[in-house]
């Protein structure tokens, strides 16, 4: 009896000397995976709906405008077009999502997608065209909201007390634009930043509905038969559309912020698909009411057709002016957010938060307001870097990143077509469109014969430029080909010999 009294007193200290825990076990890789999939649900970030708020309101944009534009110029069967770009811009987005699948904690951006694929010369690469990229695009927002504004308010001005200048026309309205704009940029959490995108998207619909209601009451134009808009297809104009429809659908440098922002981000390819359908619905709607109303009489942004002072009129002025300013905080969240990294700052200083942000707004003020039609006659720029972050980096870097893991062959050739789609049809179509745009928004100045040709010239100059760079791309792909051909006879590859020809005929063999 005392030996049993013995021993279970024993058990008992041995017990409560131990901790109260469950008995450890070996973690697997299954649970592992099972760990993986649970813990999103309890993660901090932004939720599926506020996504597609912040997703739509990146890929909807003011390329609305100009959609029945782009049908006047390549016909109705054009809109076949729309659609493959449309189909297109959707699935490079998929692949920077599986791009940044591919290493989760060590993705977050793109230019992280770049340097996980290329190096530091990706990183480079990637970082200088998307930044140039949202940074031109924020200042051309601001260009716009000054333009139009200066038509809304002819003569407003400002006296500066402190400078002894008055401040007027588009510099004041820039100035404005620009201090709305300020406080969203503030924001860390994309959640609430999704409210301000549905007062975008609500301009967007505004801006559709505008139409609708001047096709509906206008009694020179309205939904009726007009010889103009019977065009059926105009080979000539092909390039323009193209053009103006890769414009509608770029939105790709935002999407790995708004990607690493998710609370769970196996939802994002979910989220894209719903908002570019809905983008495209939108687009399309605005395309075939714009075309139908005005025909080829429909200017390159439609708002320009409206008859002034009408209340419809009025109202798509006002919701145009209300879309870039709704977009503004995306543009330059991913621009913040790089310099923060870069100047190493702590994650909760909401003071150089703060200090950043203001002066990347201050910044694009005083180079849209001081530059002198910056954001048109720069638009050959924006063209070509668009397509670079929409269409020729997502291949690119989804094709080196997943290589080792063996890529379909129909795969591969389509991402291959989608590249030559995006360099050719931005190519084709950049002279055509710039010039166009230019003279229109230089009405002033183009009065004088000197100033078109002057306008001319630098458009020449600049698709020179623009052309010099796609060739250079061009003599790189036969070494990405090469680069990217399998290193054994896996049958999961496909070797390029279109792209390999050239090194090919100079003696080099592919691999």
């Amino acid at each position: 009896m005392e030996d049993q009294s013995t021993r279970i007193g024993a058990t008992v200290a041995s017990s409560l000397s131990e901790p109260l825990l469950l008995p450890a076990k070996t973690v697997d890789d299954n649970d592992s995976d099972v760990e993986a999939q649970l813990l999103p649900c309890y993660r901090t970030g932004t939720s599926v709906s506020r996504t597609c708020l912040n997703l739509t309101n990146a890929v909807s944009g003011i390329g609305v405008l100009s959609m029945p534009y782009a049908v006047a110029q390549g016909g109705w069967l054009s809109l076949a077009l729309f659609a493959v770009v449309g189909a297109v811009c959707y699935y490079t987005g998929t692949l920077i999502a599986r791009c940044m699948r591919a290493n989760p904690a060590a993705i977050a951006s793109y230019p992280d997608i770049g340097h996980y694929a290329f190096g530091d010369a990706g990183r480079r690469a990637v970082a200088f065209f998307m930044y140039v990229e949202l940074y031109l695009v924020a200042i051309s927002f601001l260009v716009l909201e000054g333009d139009n504004l200066d038509k809304l308010f002819p003569g407003a001005g400002v006296e500066l007390a402190v400078a002894g200048r008055r401040l007027e026309g588009k510099q004041l309205f820039i100035a404005v634009a620009a201090a709305v704009v300020l406080p969203t940029t503030w924001l860390k959490n994309l959640g609430v930043l999704a409210y301000v995108s549905a007062a975008g998207l609500v301009a967007s619909a505004a801006l559709t509905a505008s139409l609708v209601w001047a096709g509906v009451v206008s009694e020179t134009t309205g939904f009726r038969p007009r010889p103009s808009s019977s065009n059926l297809l105009n080979l000539g104009g092909l390039p323009t559309s193209l053009g103006l429809y890769f414009v509608c659908f770029t939105g790709h440098a935002i999407y790995p912020t708004i990607y690493s922002s998710m609370k769970n981000s196996r939802h994002f390819s979910k989220v894209l698909l719903i908002s570019s359908v809905l983008c495209s619905v939108n687009y399309g709607l605005t395309a075939v009411l714009g075309y139908m109303i005005y025909g080829d009489d429909v200017q390159s942004q439609v708002t320009l057709n409206l008859p002034a002072g009408k209340l419809y009129s009025q109202v798509a002025l006002v919701m145009t002016l209300i879309n870039p300013l709704a977009k503004y905080a995306l543009l330059a969240k991913p621009i913040t957010a790089a310099i923060e990294e870069r100047l190493s700052i702590p994650a909760g200083s909401a003071t150089a938060r703060v200090a950043i942000s203001t002066a990347v707004v201050v910044s694009t003020a005083v180079v849209a307001a001081t530059v002198p039609c910056f954001g048109y006659l720069m638009s050959f720029i924006g063209s070509f870097l668009s397509v670079m972050a929409t269409v020729i980096f997502p291949c690119l870097c989804f094709l080196k990143i997943y290589k080792a893991d063996g890529i379909r062959r129909t795969e591969i050739a389509l991402i291959v077509g989608i590249m030559m789609l995006g360099v050719l049809g931005r190519n084709m179509s950049h002279s055509t469109r710039t010039t166009t745009v230019t003279e229109e928004r230089l009405s002033l100045l183009a009065r004088s014969e000197l100033a078109r040709m002057a306008i001319r010239t630098a458009v020449g100059v600049g698709t020179t430029v623009v052309g010099t760079m796609v060739r250079f791309f061009g003599y790189l792909m036969p070494f990405i080909g090469s680069f990217l051909s399998v290193m054994d006879e896996d049958e999961s590859y496909i070797p390029l010999p279109l792209l390999s020809q050239d090194l090919q005929g100079q003696g080099h063999s592919t691999h």
